[in-house]
């Protein structure tokens, strides 16, 4: 992989210098590209691309594990463990996980609790019957986010969302009202969350 970088980068470095920032000779260098290449190794260049496309889409967070992910579900067929060795030999790596943060639901609350209709079963026969709520945190440059959303079982779509800097019953109250001017559902239909106080609040 140094030497195939060095290729790429002749044009705006002296070969010497590259070779020494590497750490490679300019004779194995001269003799690697005078060698026919491999089609394993070619078939690694391209995975390399591809591998890099979608690190840098993923805002370098991905590691091997997920860019594999990534790979099948655009039908590229390759070994976990290849992935791995081209993502090491490129220098890229995932991001260092966050230590997680506290749940976003806080259930010592003094507010009514409605009842469960939905009792585990996630489908739909229609749209705009049956949607399911919730809040989550995302790590931003800026700090931490949280997204309420709202999502229609039927076609697994969010219908609704909304954003802010704190968790706060504004926050589902927002993204609700999104979804119900979006959608205008029937009468009838189920609107199901947790049971934290952003969702069980008077409002």
């Amino acid at each position: 992989m140094k030497f195939a970088f060095i290729a790429a980068h002749r044009e705006m470095y002296r070969v010497g210098r590259l070779c020494a920032v590497l750490e490679v000779s300019r004779s194995g260098y001269y003799a690697w590209v005078e060698r026919p290449r491999s089609a394993r190794a070619q078939a690694d260049d391209g995975l390399q691309v591809r591998i890099g496309i979608i690190h840098r889409t993923n805002r370098g967070c991905y590691g091997a594990p997920r860019v594999h992910a990534e790979l099948q579900r655009h039908g590229v067929r390759c070994g976990r463990k290849r992935v791995a060795r081209v993502m090491r030999h490129s220098g890229l790596r995932g991001c260092a996980p966050h230590r997680r943060r506290g749940g976003t639901t806080d259930s010592r609350h003094g507010y009514p609790i409605a009842p469960n209709h939905l009792a585990q079963d996630f489908s739909a026969a229609a749209p705009n019957r049956v949607w399911v709520a919730d809040i989550t945190y995302i790590a931003t440059g800026e700090g931490w986010l949280y997204l309420a959303a709202v999502m229609d079982l039927y076609a697994r779509g969010v219908v609704g969302w909304a954003m802010g800097a704190t968790m706060t019953q504004q926050l589902s109250r927002d993204a609700l009202q999104m979804a119900l001017g979006r959608r205008q559902p029937p009468p009838g239909w189920v609107h199901h969350s947790d049971r934290g106080s952003q969702y069980a609040a008077t409002d």
